[in-house]
């Protein structure tokens, strides 16, 4: 994930130079608290002024079997001296808190890395589970990497005796023994954990001071322990930031900052419909929090109710939102095609994750923008933006919210499971530099006058009358209407023009988008990159190195998928290659040979996981050979 405090100069893109940087990875049983420790370690790290990026990566399973394989549990964070875009190709430091952990997660450890293991966990019924034939602790397996083996378990019982804790509860604290010794091996402050900690377990303080007992003890043992050369204390220097107010932000969290910001800025409440599903539940759960900046937030009981309800607050004079991921949107496809046809301004959320159908709940994939762009029945289109970031995540709510309410048209705002669940720094802007986009309902003129819902403006909207307007009684609905009057008429006259009035307004947001502009590069050469979504950092990475290396290659990346930039085609033909990397089979791909007869080629990932740096540095330099 590229982060807000800082983005690169063509000079620095130049610079081989990066700083230091390390990639650490928790990894456990789902319950032994992998993305809690990873939540703390990233705060920790946040405070200590390091620029960094998150991956959680979490099994679909509620509860799988302890100790198997499908219920591990991990979190990656790359925190460093300077700008990080992404969460980092290969650990450097493996924390494995089984013989599970360590069996799905070694393999991807850079060569001469560091493992850590609870030996504790390795015992016959465990190493069975993981499907273990031999103890790789004591095998010569992991003869390539460093490896420190030493009971946890143990240790943590120890340092929570006094408690008086089963040993069952007593364990739930290894997480935080682990945690403590991370906090002392990279120099971060135990501070900040024992108060959240404090804060957590305020009405259980035998359990909070069981927990802050096994962090102290994880630090003293990295302090006092004789842990050999693998391991030292490490310290990482504060990454230079502009100067402001920062904090770390999930996407998630961002999003809703983002929606609750576009709503102050349209001058309108806000009304939010969702249904849970993974990984989109999280925005629900952040908004259900702001109440006090006129947020309403409604859990339905279907995906069809929570966007029809969304639909009724936006006929109703609300800024109506909804939210869901792929199998959701799909419910949603007929209430969108209401809110085309009505033409009504509506915020979606899709946090894409793997499919078909339930697919890879707990996964990242880009798979929607064929739904995204075209999955409606009739032709219906829609505007479609897409966050690159966890922090660019706010500004894309404001902008779908403009555009919404500009045009009065439901916009689709895409992001995916790596942005919604990983974090990075933020800085908190100046919302006096945001312009406002306040909404102005239609009243009724003085004197004879006929009502005209569908008279359109300059831009192709059409006004937006607040049911109950005195003198503005009118028909709405998803039968097509008669232009202007809005009647319903089935004449071929009619759908044939408010088809066509209804495509041409969703064109006209192009003209109120800026003009694609080129991350990293020349705009023109050899070789362009062109992304979407949360391909960002790893594209922008490995587009810096190959340019280090002398090689013609640029960044392009996309905010606005549908309608496209205006200059956007003739940008593309001046590279003589184009290679689009994305997390399907080739959609984005496939719009641009489509709108721009361009050959553009696809290079394409589905495995649920983020694409590497190096995935995409090697296919830069196949395509320039």
């Amino acid at each position: 994930m590229v982060s807000a405090t800082h983005r690169l100069t063509e000079e620095e893109a130049a610079n081989s130079d990066r700083g230091e940087a390390v990639v650490v990875r928790f990894a456990g049983d789902s319950g032994d608290g992998m993305q809690l420790t990873g939540g703390q370690f990233t705060l920790s790290t946040a405070l200590a002024g390091n620029d960094l990026a998150t991956f959680p990566d979490f099994p679909a399973e509620i509860r799988a079997p302890q100790g198997t394989t499908f219920g591990v549990s991990a979190f990656q964070i790359n925190f460093g001296s300077s700008a990080i875009e992404t969460a980092g190709d290969q650990p450097d430091v493996l924390i494995a808190m089984n013989p599970a952990a360590l069996k799905m997660n070694v393999q991807q450890l850079r060569e001469g890395g560091l493992v850590i293991a609870d030996t504790g966990a390795f015992n016959k019924r465990n190493l069975d589970k993981a499907g273990y034939e031999a103890d790789p602790l004591q095998d010569g397996s992991l003869a390539k990497w460093k490896v420190l083996a030493f009971d946890i378990s143990a240790l943590t019982l120890e340092s929570v005796k006094e408690f008086g804790l089963s040993n069952k509860e007593a364990l739930r604290s290894k997480n935080m023994w682990t945690l403590g010794l991370a906090l002392w091996m990279f120099d971060r402050s135990r501070a900040p954990v024992v108060e959240w900690l404090k804060q957590k377990f305020a009405k259980m303080p035998e359990i909070a001071e069981a927990n802050i007992a096994a962090i102290n003890a994880g630090h003293a043992y990295g302090e006092t322990a004789e842990l050999g050369g693998q391991v030292g204390q490490r310290h990482i220097d504060p990454a230079p930031a502009e100067p402001g107010l920062y904090r770390t932000v999930t996407g998630a969290e961002s999003l809703a900052l983002g929606l609750v910001a576009g709503s102050q800025l349209a001058g309108l409440p806000m009304f939010f419909g969702g249904y849970p599903i993974t990984p989109a539940s999280a925005l629900l759960h952040h908004l259900s929090r702001l109440k006090e900046y006129g947020i309403t937030t409604f859990q339905a009981e279907d995906e069809i109710a929570a966007i029809c309800a969304a639909i009724g607050a936006s006929y109703a004079g609300s800024l109506g939102v909804t939210s869901s991921s792929g199998p959701g949107i799909a419910l949603k496809g007929e209430a969108m095609g209401l809110a085309v046809m009505t033409e009504i301004p509506l915020v979606i959320v899709n946090s894409q994750r793997g499919g078909p159908s339930t697919g890879l709940p707990t996964k990242t994939e880009q798979s929607d923008l064929y739904q995204a762009v075209y999955g409606r029945n009739g032709d219906a289109p829609i505007p479609v933006i897409a966050a690159r970031s966890p922090a660019d995540a706010f500004d894309c709510a404001i902008e779908a919210c403009r555009i919404a309410t500009r045009y009065m048209t439901p916009v689709i705002l895409l992001t995916d499971g790596y942005i919604a669940n990983a974090a990075e720094p933020w800085k908190v802007p100046d919302m006096d530099g945001y312009e406002p986009f306040p909404v102005k309902f239609a009243v009724a003129p003085k004197g004879d006058f006929s009502v005209e819902p569908y008279a359109r403006n300059a831009d192709g909207a059409r006004p937006w009358i607040k049911p109950g307007t005195p003198g503005l009684e009118h028909r709405i609905g998803g039968i097509e209407k008669a232009p202007v009057t809005g009647n319903i008429d089935y004449s071929p006259q009619a759908h044939a023009q408010m088809t066509a009035e209804r495509a041409a307004k969703v064109a006209n947001v192009a003209d109120t988008i800026p003009n694609q502009d080129v991350c990293l590069g020349e705009t023109s050469g050899k070789l362009a990159l062109v992304g979407w979504g949360s391909t960002f950092g790893p594209i922008h990475q490995a587009v810096r190195r190959s340019r280090s290396r002398g090689l013609d290659v640029s960044h392009i990346h996309l905010r606005h998928i549908a309608p496209f930039p205006k200059n956007l085609g003739e940008l593309l033909r001046g590279y003589d290659r184009i290679l689009v990397p994305e997390m399907n089979m080739g959609q984005l791909k496939t719009l641009l040979r489509d709108q721009f007869l361009v050959d553009a080629q696809p290079l394409n990932k589905v495995s649920g996981q983020p694409f590497r740096i190096a995935e995409i540095e090697a296919a830069i330099e196949e395509s320039l050979a």
